[in-house]
């Protein structure tokens, strides 16, 4: 089976290459893309892959550009760091996802899914193309304001005031840019799913930040990551090994 690889990380494209080469040895990778544009590029041509692994963010984009561009029919397993963008319509629209760091047996029971589905006559590029629609709808809106009680009021905070949310022994508090703390009555997970991931990240079960608060970022023992904001956080910030890769991406968006 010939696969081809869109992965701009080369650390990451040698570790599922290893994988892959673990689980089936008559897999043969015959290309690997680094970029929206080398992508385009390659496929533009006829290809006689069997299966693509793509990352969702590449190095001059989303991967999802390439579609605009070329049709492609061959099985896509996307790779991501991400668990923001519209996971559930990948399950249903393409053969399956990864989240980084790609774990083995998953990687086993996507290919195990590929080949069951391979005699299956779909078209991917429909497919595809829903996925982008997905991701590019504006019809979700995202907060904006949350009104809060504040001794006898209601106070109205902008979002954009917000440096980022934490739980405070089972509380939920916005911490302003100010340095002001308001209590917000719901859970973090609610939270969560109606900020613009774009601008607030759930950097671990505690924090979710605003990437206009980070001061900076420091390097933490076995690959995990430190998170300086302003105004200073009253614990410390620790971004897991898991999701650092994703949240310097994020960051470098």
């Amino acid at each position: 089976m010939k696969v081809i690889i869109v992965e701009d990380e080369i650390a990451a494209s040698d570790q599922l290459i290893f994988l892959l080469n673990t689980i089936d040895s008559n897999i043969e990778v015959v290309k690997v893309l680094d970029s929206v544009k080398t992508a385009i590029k390659y496929f533009s041509n006829i290809s006689d892959a069997s299966l693509i692994f793509m990352d969702i963010h590449l190095a001059d984009g989303i991967s999802f550009e390439i579609f605009e561009q070329v049709k492609i029919e061959t099985p896509i397993i996307f790779t991501t760091a991400y668990d923001q963008y519209a996971i559930k319509a990948f399950k249903v629209n393409s053969i399956d996802y990864l989240l980084k760091p790609i774990d083995e047996d998953e990687l086993s029971e996507a290919i195990q899914k590929f080949k069951n589905r391979s005699n299956e006559d779909s078209s991917l590029n429909n497919q595809i193309h829903g996925m982008l629609q997905v991701l590019q709808a504006k019809t979700k809106p995202y907060k904006s304001t949350y009104l809060v009680h504040h001794k006898d009021e209601l106070l109205p905070i902008k979002i954009e005031n917000i440096a980022y949310f934490y739980i405070d022994t089972g509380v939920v508090k916005a911490i302003t840019s100010e340095n002001k703390a308001y209590i917000i009555d719901k859970k973090l997970e609610d939270i969560e799913d109606e900020l613009n991931p774009e601008v607030f990240n759930r950097v671990n079960r505690q924090f979710i930040i605003n990437r206009n608060a980070i001061e900076n970022i420091k390097h933490y023992f076995n690959g995990k990551l430190i998170v300086n904001i302003s105004p200073i956080a009253k614990e410390r910030i620790v971004v897991s090994k898991a999701k650092a890769t994703g949240f310097k991406k994020w960051v470098d968006l």
